[in-house]
């Protein structure tokens, strides 16, 4: 599981990409690529904390009925979720029904829209932590790579301190390797080759 791996011949991936689709998808076409448009933060940032204590797989199966319940994740809409929302989302059994991820992104939307009207975008708010361009990490097997560094230790503290819940660093590093703040693509990867391109 742990080496690069190619499928039908094709191409070297990170191997935790698999032969799955849907996993396959994401692996080449969305994790570790560089993301700067607000909205897609929101909803990583959302979907990294249902995440928790899941598999990724079990999210990205339910990322079309998320999208379709929390108004695209229009962070705007889902500040102003109450009680009928809350329950009506409890009662989708197409999407992850835990009220304490629910409240939390209703809580994260509206911090969300404060560090916007604060920062101008989230995008550059975050993005800031990295000086703007990504980390790159140099692993040659997916189990060198580490679940938290001294970065998102801090990012987790700041959005800790701001209100945030379910930012914790794990959570983060998860978020800044799926938005492309770190290049976390073993050295073997495809992707890994392009990024260093693209950035260079």
């Amino acid at each position: 599981m742990f080496a690069a791996t190619g499928f039908m011949n094709e191409k070297t991936r990170c191997s935790w990409a698999g032969n799955i689709p849907v996993y396959m998808d994401y692996h080449d076409n969305e994790w570790g690529r560089p993301q700067h448009d607000d909205g897609r933060l929101f909803e990583m940032l959302i979907l990294e904390g249902m995440q928790a204590g899941l598999a990724w797989i079990t999210v990205l199966n339910k990322r079309a009925a998320f999208r379709k319940a929390f108004d695209g994740f229009d962070p705007a809409k889902v500040a102003l979720y109450g009680d009928a929302k809350i329950q009506e989302l409890m009662a989708n059994e197409k999407i992850i029904r835990n009220r304490m991820k629910i409240n939390a992104a209703i809580t994260n939307a509206k911090l969300f829209a404060e560090v916007v009207e604060k920062y101008g975008s989230f995008d550059k708010f975050i993005w800031g932590y990295v000086d703007y361009a990504p980390v790159t990490g140099h692993w040659e097997r997916i189990e060198d790579l580490p679940a938290t560094t001294t970065l998102s230790d801090k990012i987790s503290k700041d959005l800790k301190k701001m209100g945030f819940e379910f930012v914790g660093s794990t959570i983060i590093y998860s978020f800044m390797q799926a938005t492309g703040m770190v290049n976390d693509h073993i050295t073997k990867c495809f992707v890994y080759e392009e990024m260093l391109k693209s950035c260079a």
